[in-house]
């Protein structure tokens, strides 16, 4: 009886240090029948295929990568969506990670499985048969998508290598074409949503999860058949990197209906949704990152303490919620990403409108400026001033203490990433803070219990903090690495509505008429944006490319999926050119009792370049040595 490695389902936790990755326990030799002849058996390889999943999750940065615990470095810091003490700069993915290697091990997981099962057939119903099936290739074609959108065309794997069986240059498997990655993709989550059932186990995929999954991969096959300009092809005239223009139309096309079907089967979360009320719309868009029994929720990633955790609280916490690790504020949106919404005082060229004539503009509270702001701007951002946990996020830059009468005129020249000048302006270093006597006889700390501190990295160093994802009523005894376990929603219906919507706008482009798609991307991106107590769209003429960009930015913002769409969108390098990115810092006027803000670079000039070669990341070295078969992707 034929023996294979089985790793057993049981996570050794790194409880003394955090910056190890979770690993398995070491592998039992145990044989194909115990696996594949029960239920349970086949239950458990599928749980550690999952847990094998290439998902950019709460355990996922650029820097670290996949599963790791320690997230300092975090994905949102090198977009732009915020800034960070520890990232600061947009980059690749680390090319010494693993991701090569793992998901080809989860590959290889998922055809062993598609190979054994109708061995043992006997035992199960063909219902149960086929649907084990359609996961693994649901898992498989997961995996792939993961390699193509990092490397371009990959060497494809669709059946258990064997050695000695095979000689080592039939094991030297040259990459194929990006095209046919993406082919290969469809195929298999075609089968997958053929041969799965309507529902499943949370955490594992039904059909629908494998739609959604390919409007994912099917829109950005066609993003990058319709803007990529980089090309590789190898001497039998396989286009490793770049896909024909031609199939743009074909890709789009089946994103769209790949989202099509799941119309009622899922729906936006509004179950504490009130029209017109601001308060109720926050609410509910806070709860819906909580909420198991949400409709949005299609395929999630579960965690449960003690035996899987992460760390996202313990990270990400403003400064006054700090837990005993001594971790927080590692995620501070940029005001560009709050400018993307509405409901606050604007400029004509869309930024914040802070001065009046030349003068700062004076409010009582801070959250006075944001009082009409979209709610799911609150529901994803701390603005300074609002409430978490029932305290409200004391974000200040510091006390300016010099003459008002007549107005104050800006700190700085505009453009300036220089520090602010001492003079007339009460600082703090650190959060050990000397409180300001100010004139009325009461005191004030110069920078608020969350910062910004101008010798500590420990606070909001864009004059914001991350309230998405959370949790809201976690006690700080509790806020510790390894010490959070709320789920990852990998993926959510407004996600499949906005790539339904991309997809119809760029089909309209495309001179595509078969459909109403201009008119059906206006019908979804305004579900998405009543959900969000954002103004409604009046009409399809001015729905370009652009807003269904905007509003994608705004309604996945820091669910990772930025980063991967400024890189399919190919205008990373665009964006990301020399680029600093601006901050919001509120101040307090001691001789007028009330705040302003400057809204400015970032003074630590910190500057995001984004390097076009990274469209298509670097095939780790040693995987090249190990096969001369493998071509290199262009520039390195």
């Amino acid at each position: 009886m034929k023996k294979f490695p089985y790793i057993i389902l049981t996570f050794l936790l790194c409880w003394t240090t955090a910056c190890k990755k979770l690993d398995t326990l070491p592998p039992s030799i145990i044989s194909d029948q115990d696996v594949f002849s029960s239920a349970a058996g086949v239950t458990a390889y599928m749980a550690r295929m999952y847990s094998e999943l290439p998902i950019e999750d709460f355990r996922y940065s650029p820097e670290r990568g996949l599963n790791m615990f320690w997230i300092i470095s975090p994905t949102s810091a090198t977009t732009g969506e915020a800034l960070s003490r520890d990232q600061n700069g947009s980059m690749q993915e680390n090319t010494g990670l693993s991701t090569w290697s793992d998901s080809y091990r989860t590959i290889r997981d998922a055809n062993y499985f598609s190979e054994n099962i109708g061995k043992y057939a006997g035992n199960f119903t063909n219902d149960q048969v086929n649907n084990w099936l359609g996961e693994a290739r649901f898992i498989r074609a997961a995996t792939y998508f993961a390699l193509v959108k990092r490397y371009g065309g990959v060497p494809l794997v669709d059946k258990v290598l064997k050695y000695p069986e095979q000689s080592i240059e039939e094991l030297k498997i040259p990459r194929n074409s990006e095209e046919k990655i993406y082919d290969f993709i469809g195929t298999d989550l075609d089968y997958a949503y053929a041969n799965l059932p309507e529902t499943n186990q949370v955490g594992r995929a039904n059909k629908y999860v494998a739609a959604g999954f390919k409007s994912r991969a099917m829109l950005y096959a066609g993003t990058v058949a319709k803007y990529n300009q980089i090309s590789l092809v190898d001497g039998s005239g396989n286009r490793l990197c770049g896909i024909p223009v031609a199939k743009a139309v074909t890709y789009f096309k089946a994103a769209y209906d790949a989202a099509a079907l799941l119309d009622g089967k899922y729906s936006l979360y509004k179950k504490a949704w009130a029209a017109g009320d601001k308060n109720a719309q926050y609410l509910n868009y806070v709860n819906m990152f909580f909420d198991a029994s949400s409709p949005e929720n299609i395929f999630v990633r579960q965690y449960h303490y003690p035996e899987s955790v992460h760390g996202y609280d313990a990270y990400n916490v403003p400064r006054q919620l700090m837990g005993a690790n001594g971790y927080s504020s590692e995620v501070n949106p940029t005001l560009d990403f709050v400018e993307l919404f509405d409901g606050f005082p604007k400029n004509a060229d869309g930024t914040i409108k802070t001065t009046t004539g030349g003068k700062y503009d004076l409010y009582t509270n801070t959250m006075d400026i944001f009082a009409n702001a979209e709610p799911r701007l609150r529901a994803t951002v701390v603005l300074p001033g609002d409430v978490m946990k029932g305290v409200s996020i004391e974000i200040r830059r510091g006390i300016y203490t010099g003459p008002s009468a007549g107005g104050i005129s800006p700190l700085l020249p505009a453009g300036s990433t220089a520090h602010y000048p001492t003079d007339n302006i009460v600082q703090s270093a650190n959060a050990s803070q000397t409180p300001y006597k100010l004139p009325n006889g009461t005191t004030m700390n110069p920078a608020g219990l969350s910062g910004y501190f101008t010798g500590d990295g420990t606070n909001s160093v864009s004059g914001f903090s991350i309230r998405k994802y959370i949790v809201p009523d976690k006690p700080t005894s509790e806020v510790l690495e390894n010490r959070s376990d709320q789920t990852w929603i990998e993926l959510r219906y407004a996600e499949v509505l906005l790539n339904r919507a991309e997809a119809a706008v760029e089909l309209n482009s495309l001179g595509q008429s078969d459909k109403s798609y201009l008119q059906d991307a206006f019908t979804q991106i305004n579900q998405i944006r009543e959900r969000a107590g954002a103004d409604l769209l009046t009409g399809t003429t001015d729905l370009t490319i652009n807003v269904v960009r905007k509003e994608r930015k705004k309604e996945l913002g820091f669910e990772n999926k930025q980063y991967w769409d400024m890189r399919r969108w190919r205008v990373a390098d665009k964006e990301q050119n020399s680029t600093i990115y601006r901050t919001l810092m509120p101040f307090y006027s001691a001789n007028d009792g009330k705040y302003f803000f400057d809204a400015r670079l970032d003074e630590r000039n910190s500057r995001y370049t984004f390097d076009v070669r990274w469209y298509y990341e670097q095939i780790p070295q040693d995987e090249i040595q190990k096969s001369q078969n493998l071509i290199q992707n262009p520039g390195y």
